[in-house]
């Protein structure tokens, strides 16, 4: 199993090319939770997530011919973009295969960074059986995006890190896609302080491992649906299964909605842009998907920041119709003059303000002679659009609240 020596070796190797990334307090998030929260800033990493460090690690353990026939890899987009450039430091070929509908920000990345992209697969699974392909076709050596002892070692340097900033720590709360990171930070904690929880988070779509810990064995999805990308797998690998069963104390799901409730949060409380895996361990903070106790200094693991712009603008809208900051009603009215300017009167007095509005009037559900409209409003909170719901309905419109 791994061990603190190997991942004190990697903090040497590791730390020519990764960032020793902040640890800050949240009074936003210590506020609203009642525990004391340290957010492990690793989405300011370079290459915008924790995998270049994996990825320097286990390039770094290559024998002169592996350097030479070159590195092949299959990512979702994080790991492709460390190991691109841990290689091209390195003066190593790399060729990583990614998921065609991989986020286009993290395909133009991983190029940037030097390395041959081969779009191939659906899901992470399917691409890590062409990337095995090309490995034995060319000769390469393959680097697991988290299987591997060397690359959970280069993760586990974050749990060093954390130990060192925050030595009061009490729990660390960490996402989990294959399992390399909390391997890694697992490990690098539990060997030294056996006190501190480790507390592992998976988004409700990825989500294999609370079936694997009660099968005693792994268990592997049959698909994965999650605005996590970075931590859409199938199923945890062999290694980092025994780690987690012997050094993770509980694994936890939260919600693709309450995983953009914490990336909105993020944004506009503390002005830090997470991607989905990265906001997971705080969502799981938020939601209070494992106990704690008052004042209790939490760590959650902000993985990564690389978030595809498309994406994150229905993230950010989901956000906000988790907060009760966005709701988009309908309502039918005659289609005569100032039938919508009695309707924009009421939203208008109640505080609302109106983002768009658009009528209907070929819908075989209404009258002739009446239009539909539909309306996207930005709200003060779930309890101002309560009330605005309730006045409108009082005054005598048949509104439909739109999901």
């Amino acid at each position: 199993m791994l061990s603190l020596s190997a991942i004190e070796a990697a903090a040497d190797r590791v730390s020519a090319v990764a960032r020793r990334t902040p640890l800050e307090y949240s009074h936003t998030f210590s506020e609203r939770t009642g525990a004391e929260v340290f957010l492990k800033l690793e989405n300011m990493q370079r290459t915008g997530a924790f995998k270049i460090r994996g990825a320097t690690n286990r390039i770094a353990t290559l024998s002169d011919a592996e350097r030479d026939a070159g590195v092949v890899t299959a990512s979702a987009g994080n790991h492709a973009q460390g190991v691109a450039l841990a290689a091209t430091r390195a003066g190593v070929d790399s060729k990583i295969v990614m998921p065609e509908h991989a986020p286009i920000s993290k395909v133009k990345a991983t190029r940037w960074y030097g390395g041959e992209v081969v779009l191939d697969g659906v899901d992470y699974s399917e691409a890590q059986t062409r990337a095995h392909e090309i490995e034995h076709e060319e000769g390469r050596t393959y680097v697991h995006a988290f299987d591997d002892e060397a690359v959970m070692a280069g993760q586990g340097t974050i749990g060093l890190e954390i130990l060192d900033q925050q030595p009061d720590v009490e729990t660390v709360v960490v996402p989990i896609g294959g399992g390399g990171l909390i391997a890694g930070i697992a490990t690098a904690i539990r060997c030294q302080r056996p006190d501190v929880r480790i507390i592992g988070v998976q988004a409700e779509g990825a989500a294999s491992v609370p079936a694997s810990l009660e099968a005693g064995e792994i268990r592997t999805r049959e698909r994965v649906d999650t605005v996590a990308d970075g931590i859409a797998t199938r199923s945890v690998g062999e290694q980092t299964f025994e780690v987690i069963e012997e050094r993770v104390d509980e694994v936890v799901t939260v919600s693709d909605e309450e995983i953009a409730l914490a990336v909105t949060l993020l944004l506009e409380r503390s002005k830090t842009l997470v991607e989905g895996a990265g906001a997971v361990a705080l969502a799981a903070v938020l939601e209070a998907r494992f106990d704690y106790a008052d004042g209790e200094v939490i760590v959650p693991a902000l993985c990564g920041g690389n978030i595809d712009m498309n994406v994150l603008t229905t993230v950010i809208l989901r956000g906000m119709i988790q907060m009760g900051r966005y709701l988009k009603i309908t309502t039918v009215l005659k289609d005569q003059p100032g039938a919508l300017q009695g309707l924009i009167g009421i939203i208008a007095a109640h505080g609302a303000n109106i983002y768009a509005i658009h009528h209907e009037r070929a819908s075989r559900e209404i009258g002739m002679s009446d239009t539909e409209v539909e309306i996207e409003l930005e709200t003060h909170g779930p309890q101002h659009a309560a009330d605005l719901l309730d006045e409108l309905e009082s005054a005598g419109y048949e509104v439909d609240v739109i999901k």
